[in-house]
């Protein structure tokens, strides 16, 4: 623990046939506003045999956002929806009473070609007035989220509100995701600009915070808006995640999140039991752990 906050590292997961770097939850800090998982994807290589398959798998109480910075996929859900997602932009599910879906690498990339995969894939956690909401997907386009810049650092709102701006991103509850690129050195101006938790997380680069510098993999969590302090260093790529945290606490179990332990036990017999809807066409299923 630094002046600054809480200093989280990326720890290695298998997530089948793919590595992440998972940030939340971590056993200090479960949530970062209504953020409650965050996974680092990459950057890794795929191809000509290695790709990106995560079979179906279903969701409740949450929303996820996939947000890549190099690669593609396809993404199909059990409410029909089929949408190829692309650097930049941004892949928004709500989950609500539950929906299953697949990601994958796209069938026009498996032709023994070598690209990397990076990103990060996002569950924000609903609100309880909305944990059992219809499943819902909205595909946000790269060129209509709000960019800016600060002196020589290049910003983007990638959903929330933030710094006078508001993303197209329908969200559900006050939240802010920021991309942040420094060409050269230059100070988070956050005081007044954004409201809630706030969490830095350093895609690559270095940032400088109370005389400690930070490479990749990082994520530094603020006590206060002194988070302002922080110096991102030439070069430096970082993302800033947070928001007001919920008054209820959120239970987490796989990929199923509540504000009752009841639900999520709900939710696994009905996996169990294969009453979920399904992705149509695909006889893919991920079983329930353990």
């Amino acid at each position: 623990m630094s002046n600054t906050g809480l200093i989280i590292e990326e720890r290695a997961r298998d997530i089948g046939d793919f590595l992440v770097g998972r940030l939340l939850p971590f056993r200090k800090k479960r949530m970062v506003g209504p953020f409650i998982f965050i996974d680092h994807m990459g950057p890794n290589t795929l191809g000509p045999e290695d790709y990106m398959d995560v079979d179906q798998h279903p969701h409740i109480g949450l929303s996820t956002l996939t947000y890549l910075i190099e690669g593609e996929l396809m993404h199909e859900d059990s409410i029909g929806t089929y949408q190829r997602i692309k650097p930049g932009s941004v892949n928004w599910m709500v989950a609500g009473k539950g929906v299953v879906h697949t990601e994958r690498t796209p069938k026009d990339m498996r032709d023994g070609n070598v690209f990397t995969m990076h990103g990060y894939q996002i569950w924000v956690a609903l609100p309880k007035k909305l944990e059992h909401t219809e499943p819902a997907f909205h595909h946000i386009d790269a060129e209509v989220l709000p960019r800016w810049r600060e002196n020589t650092a290049e910003y983007k709102l990638i959903a929330g509100k933030g710094y006078g701006k508001t993303s197209p991103v329908p969200v559900h509850s006050d939240l802010f995701m920021i991309e942040i690129k420094a060409e050269d050195d230059h100070k988070l101006n956050i005081a007044g600009k954004l409201e809630g938790e706030i969490a830095v997380t350093v895609v690559s680069g270095e940032v400088e915070a109370d005389g400690e510098r930070f490479k990749d993999g990082v994520m530094l969590v603020s006590k206060t808006d002194e988070v302002c302090k922080i110096k991102l260093l030439r070069g430096a790529h970082v993302f800033l995640f947070g928001g007001k945290p919920f008054e209820e606490d959120r239970h987490i179990y796989w990929n199923f999140v509540a504000t009752s332990k009841e639900r999520i036990e709900e939710a696994k017999q009905a996996w169990k039991d294969r009453k979920f809807p399904e992705v149509s066409g695909d006889n893919t299923y991920v079983p329930l752990p353990g």
